[in-house]
């Protein structure tokens, strides 16, 4: 019995006395003296329950590690209670089962589908101080599934904004002409003249669907077991993420796919200027400056860019002359880290937000369509799922996006 429990019923005999003691009205020395000792042993006692929890907390911990990475032989010998005859009764009577066998059972449900009472092989095979020719069996153990690598939202980190929509397209109004400020040349005479407040709408509309497409195999399916669907969550949420990300910067606007920043930006406005030379911050610092220039920035700071590994590459290997300085010192000195991504390659894109609106947006419809196929496969025992995203990009203001194209070495 656990020492915290003993405790507890020490402490409720404990209150039980006292109870009884406190309600003579006029106790006697030996009746008081007892009173005494009770409650004395009763606080000493608290303390002791606090500091056995703590210990059998600790012990708690480790049997629930010891029993999320049951080793082979345990299962072993659970396996070694499993009763056929369970398994056939509840076939043939629908007998609940119990005991081992039904601990056995519901584990190998949990790992993988079964139409009647799943058996294991080692309960079919008992066998007594059997070794096979080579020595002792050493059967192998498969430890979790290790994920592919994807890069990291470039999108995000440039600030673009992510909308779940329920349904329907959105827009935004863009402010685009408005009020005008100037002075009386003469007095009584009028001030600047009135300019007509205009906008122009931005929208999202769910016209592009984006399709992930897996084949799990029967092999797969049994061979990880639970860990399997944990990490087709993580494959499919990557490779989705992957996508979208792409399409933020270099989406053509046809085959479906929405029209990213890069390829698109004549259409939303977005300045445009080819270097074709290697990169400088010369170069980046005259972008930044537009921003300013242009009341989309404040500071050098409040700008981002994002580029390709090569970019950044060229950049480290410039040095100013005489000193150990580089061209992406210089610049990381006054921008902070650039986002790294091989879509860009030779492009550089620099962003801002202005007011708190974001310089792109990213509109999702919903969440991901999981369609699950056990047929196209079924001949080989695999299963097929697709998941269907559908989204569209769009640009609020192309005054707070800036594109550099060209910046490779020659």
């Amino acid at each position: 019995m656990l020492d915290s429990v003993k405790i507890q019923r020490r402490q409720s005999e404990i209150r039980q006395k006292l109870a009884e003691l406190s309600g003579k009205e006029t106790p006697d020395e030996t009746e008081l003296r007892s009173m005494n000792d009770l409650d004395a042993e009763y606080r000493s006692n608290e303390t002791r329950y606090r500091a056995a929890l703590i210990a059998e907390d600790s012990e708690r911990r480790e049997a629930g590690e010891e029993l999320e990475t049951r080793s082979g032989r345990e299962w072993s010998d659970l396996v070694s209670g499993y009763e056929l005859r369970q398994a056939v009764l509840a076939l043939d009577e629908g007998r609940a089962l119990d005991g081992r066998t039904a601990e056995v059972v519901q584990e190998l449900r949990n790992a993988g589908g079964y139409r009647g009472v799943p058996v294991p092989l080692m309960a079919l095979e008992q066998r007594a101080g059997e070794t096979v020719s080579t020595g002792t069996p050493d059967p192998m153990t498969t430890r979790p599934i290790i994920d592919r690598l994807f890069p990291a939202s470039v999108a995000a980190r440039l600030g673009f904004q992510t909308i779940n929509i329920d349904h329907g397209s959105t827009e935004w109004p863009v402010a685009t002409a408005g009020a005008v400020a100037g002075w009386a040349a003469t007095e009584g005479g009028n001030v600047a003249g009135p300019s007509a407040f205009a906008t122009a709408e931005k929208s999202l509309a769910p016209n592009n669907t984006l399709g992930a497409h897996m084949r799990i195999t029967r092999k797969a399916l049994k061979q990880t077991g639970s860990g399997l669907e944990q990490a087709i969550r993580r494959d499919l949420a990557s490779v989705i993420g992957v996508e979208l990300d792409k399409a933020c910067f270099s989406g053509t606007g046809a085959d479906g796919e929405p029209l990213g920043v890069v390829a698109g930006a004549a259409t939303y406005g977005i300045t445009s200027t080819a270097i074709d030379a290697v990169a400088t911050w010369a170069a980046i610092r005259a972008e930044v400056v537009a921003f300013m220039e242009g009341n989309a920035a404040s500071a050098p700071t409040d700008v981002k860019i994002g580029f390709g590994p090569s970019v950044w590459a060229d950049l480290d290997d410039q040095f100013v002359t005489g000193t150990a300085v580089t061209e992406l010192d210089r610049m990381v000195a006054k921008m902070g880290n650039p986002a790294l991504s091989n879509t860009l390659d030779t492009t550089a894109v620099l962003t801002t937000s202005a007011g708190g609106i974001a310089p792109a947006f990213l509109g999702i419809w919903g969440a991901v369509d999981l369609i699950r196929d056990p047929y196209s496969d079924a001949q080989s025992g695999g299963l097929r799922l697709t998941g269907l995203v559908t989204a569209d990009v769009t640009v609020a203001r192309g005054s707070q996006l800036r594109i550099l194209t060209g910046l490779a070495a020659a």
